[in-house]
């Protein structure tokens, strides 16, 4: 059993049962919902592995040699795992394991920029058809029901095609078919606080429906987005790895790891390190992930 806090602490200050302020009863419940999270020994490992993929990214020129990811040394070509070369080297002789690491900052701005395209685009569909409803509603939702009605990895590539090869274009096509979901989870989410009694005061105050979506719904549906996000980007990683192994993502010799992946792939049998090491990166940032998602979901049910 967890020991009483020690009152004039700061442990003490959040835990308070009597907030005397709108901050303290915030911090409070956020540090409750940290506490549970971190009785989750899965959760915790989402996080270190999510937290280590930041640090590898932003650290990258501290951990490996920037010029080894792109310098070619083809005496050195296909050499197995060592000392010098942590994970052997590629087809053309550059080390795998300054790829690996300097892979993890692409694979990250592509899950950022998704993310910063994904959530606003669903809110914008899926609160005014919640909200509104009737032919708003209606005309939102098919539209919605069009991009879900095909496979999410087929109508990357489809846009990823139309658009061109590139970073930028597989953001934007992954970002084209990864919303939906978000629009129809803020949707439901309007619509069981759409006659709260809250809503219907600030109405009735005067507040023009735009200030009500914003101040009154919107950060009522963030946390169930943010936790839709966070068990959506292993979705996102794997497509953009998939966009890359097929030559629409980051081009060479940019090292995103679907490409080296694909890079890899004719010397599989004999020189296995080539397109297995990228591959366990893309596996475990996808894990962590999805051990982060499961760990925020099951601490935002046991908070409701």
């Amino acid at each position: 059993m967890a020991a009483a806090p020690v009152p004039g602490t700061a442990r003490a200050w959040l835990l308070s049962a009597a907030p005397a302020s709108r901050t303290q009863a915030r911090c409070g419940r956020w540090y409750r919902a940290w506490l549970d999270f971190r009785r989750n020994p899965l959760a915790m490992s989402g996080l270190i592995i999510v937290l280590l993929l930041v640090a590898m990214a932003v650290f990258a020129p501290l951990i490996a040699d920037r010029e080894a990811v792109t310098r070619q040394v083809l005496e050195n070509r296909l050499q197995p795992p060592s000392w010098q070369h942590l994970f052997g080297t590629d087809e053309l002789g550059r080390d795998i394991f300054a790829r690996v690491v300097f892979g993890a900052r692409i694979t990250l701005i592509i899950v950022a920029m998704v993310g910063i395209i994904v959530v606003p685009l669903g809110l914008l569909v899926g609160l005014p058809a919640g909200y509104f409803g009737g032919v708003v509603d209606s005309v939102l939702m098919r539209i919605t029901d069009i991009f879900l009605a095909f496979p999410r990895l087929v109508l990357a590539l489809a846009f990823a095609a139309a658009l061109g090869p590139g970073i930028e274009n597989a953001v934007i096509a992954i970002a084209l078919t990864a919303w939906p979901p978000y629009a129809r989870l803020a949707r439901v989410e309007t619509l069981t606080r759409r006659r709260a009694e809250f809503i219907q005061a600030a109405e009735l105050q005067g507040a023009s429906h735009t200030r009500i979506i914003a101040t009154q719904i919107v950060p009522l549906c963030l946390p169930s987005v943010i936790i839709r996000l966070t068990l959506d980007m292993a979705g996102i990683i794997l497509t953009a790895a998939g966009l890359g192994f097929l030559g629409l993502g980051a081009q060479p010799p940019a090292p995103e790891w679907g490409a080296m992946v694909s890079s890899g792939r004719q010397v599989l049998l004999d020189q296995w390190w080539v397109a297995t090491i990228p591959g366990l990166a893309i596996f475990i940032v996808s894990l962590g992930f999805n051990l982060l998602g499961d760990g925020l979901r099951d601490v935002g049910d046991a908070r409701s």
